[in-house]
């Protein structure tokens, strides 16, 4: 059987204008391809009602697990926990258990629960809490949909919360094969060797690096003898 798939919607102005680099993305992808889960789509949105909305309804229709980064902070245009409520028909509004975290958490430094930091306790109805060790402000899951935060630290602390719950396949696994050799010459056999092992992802990146140039080979699946098998082929080809 096929591994489930996943999709990954990174939210937020800040990244579409370059202010802000996301790594949200590369610490998912490392931890769904261990899990056995592939991620198969990324979206860059920015902070606008309908896109976002649009974006979840897709995905989520589309995709067995979709995880959300950014947008579910204190302040105006964090709009995400509104746009899932949307997305799905769902009210949203402050919830107990999510007031009850967050109150715990701003106690113990003496800092007010104002209107601005109890927004993040606002849930759509039906989702189920995402724990936060980092911040306390919770995520939650609604449906197939995991809305985190984007800070690359809570975001990490969620997906960890997250991971355990998740029914995952075999792990992706890659080996890589270095060829000194122009990519003109390496298409042809690769792509012959792409066509006889259907199961195989092949991919070819170049180098060129102390006067010598040529391509490293990654070989991904699931499968480690048809691995060995495809390399065996592509080195005895160019050897």
């Amino acid at each position: 059987m096929s591994n489930p798939t996943a999709a990954m919607i990174v939210i937020g102005d800040e990244i579409l204008s370059g202010r802000t680099r996301d790594s949200n993305m590369h610490h998912l992808a490392g931890q769904l391809t261990e899990a056995g889960i592939d991620l198969e789509e990324v979206r860059m949105i920015g902070d606008k009602r309908g896109t976002i909305i649009a974006a979840v309804q897709a995905m989520s229709a589309a995709y067995d697990y979709v995880f959300t980064s950014g947008g579910i902070g204190p302040t105006h245009d964090d709009i995400t926990a509104d746009c899932i409520a949307a997305a799905f028909g769902v009210p949203i509004d402050v919830r107990d258990d999510a007031r009850a975290v967050l109150a715990e958490h701003y106690a113990k430094s003496g800092t007010e629960l104002n209107a601005a930091r109890l927004r993040m306790a606002r849930i759509p109805d039906g989702a189920e809490l995402i724990d936060n060790p980092v911040s306390a402000a919770p995520g939650f899951k609604l449906k197939n949909v995991h809305v985190m935060a984007g800070v690359p630290s809570v975001f990490t602390a969620m997906v960890a919360s997250v991971l355990p719950t998740l029914t995952g396949g075999a792990p992706l696994i890659s080996k890589t094969l270095r060829i000194e050799r122009g990519e003109g010459d390496i298409a042809g056999p690769l792509g012959e060797l792409a066509e006889a092992f259907p199961l195989l992802s092949m991919g070819s990146y170049p180098f060129q690096k102390d006067g010598k140039y040529g391509a490293h080979i990654v070989i991904r699946g699931n499968d480690t003898d048809q691995i060995d098998r495809a390399l065996s082929q592509l080195e005895a080809a160019f050897s």
